[in-house]
C-alpha cells in the first residue's frame, strides 16, 4: 500500500533522538518527495545552551524560530500540488520549547514574533509524532556522540520528551498518528517501515495511533 497523494506535507516529529530524521528521510524516499530538514548544527547558539540555558536560550530559540518559519514560509509561497514534501520539524511545535527555556519578559518578545511568522508558513497535511521512554532517548543520545548533545543532561531531556507528551496530548491543528517507537526500527527493519506505511494508508480519522508491543 502506499501513501494517498492527499498528505502533500507530511511532518515526522518527536523529542531529540526519537528517529524523527531518519523516518523523513525514509518517507521521503518511499514518496519520491522533496524533503525539508531542520539544521540545528548550523545553530551557533546550540552547544552553548546545552552548556548554560539561562544565558543562551533566547538566542538559540530565536535562531531556530526564524530559520524554521522560513522554511516553512519558502514552502507555502511554492506549489503543493508539484509533489509531496516530508519534513522533520513542525513551526507549531517551536513554542515549546520556548516555554521550557525562556524567561516571562524574553517569552512575551518570543511569542510577538511567532505570531507574526506562523501564518506565512504551511499548515502539514498529516503530523507523525514519535515517542520513546526518556531512558530510551538518553540511551540514543550518548550512543551517537555527537559533540553539540555532550552537554546535555538526562533531566533536560526527560523535561523535553514529557513536554512534547502534553503539547501533542492537546494537538488538533492537523491530522495525528501517534506512533511507540520504542520497539519499532524504521531503518534497520524494512518490514516495520511497510507497516507503518500500510498504516498510514488506513488512516480514517484526524487522530490515531501506532503500536507495536
Amino acid at each position: 500500500m502506499n501513501i494517498p497523494e492527499k498528505y502533500r506535507y507530511i511532518v515526522v516529529e518527536g523529542p531529540i533522538a526519537v528517529g524523527k530524521t531518519s523516518l523523513a528521510r525514509l518517507l521521503a524516499s518511499r514518496l519520491e518527495a522533496r524533503l525539508m530538514l531542520e539544521d540545528a548544527q548550523s545553530n551557533p547558539f546550540l552547544e552553548r545552551f546545552y552548556r548554560n540555558r539561562e544565558r543562551y536560550a533566547f538566542a538559540a530559540q530565536m535562531f531556530f524560530l526564524f530559520q524554521r518559519a522560513l522554511q516553512a514560509g519558502e514552502l507555502k509561497q511554492r506549489d503543493l500540488f508539484d509533489g509531496q514534501t516530508v519534513a522533520d520539524f513542525l513551526l507549531d511545535k517551536d513554542v515549546l520549547f520556548a516555554r521550557m527555556n525562556l524567561a516571562d519578559d524574553e517569552f512575551d518578545l518570543y511569542q510577538r514574533m511567532y505570531h507574526f511568522l506562523q501564518p506565512r508558513t504551511a499548515s502539514p497535511d498529516l503530523v507523525i509524532y514519535l515517542q520513546a521512554p526518556a531512558d530510551v532517548l538518553i540511551e540514543r543520545v550518548r550512543r551517537r556522540g555527537w559533540d553539540v548533545e555532550r552537554p546535555i543532561s538526562e533531566r533536560y531531556l526527560r523535561d523535553v520528551a514529557d513536554a512534547y507528551a502534553t503539547y501533542f496530548h492537546s494537538y488538533d491543528a492537523s491530522p495525528l498518528l501517534i506512533i511507540n517507537s520504542e520497539n519499532l526500527n524504521f531503518v534497520d527493519q524494512p518490514k516495520d517501515f511497510d507497516l507503518l506505511v500500510e498504516r498510514i494508508g488506513n488512516l480514517r480519522s484526524r487522530r490515531e495511533f501506532f503500536n507495536r508491543g
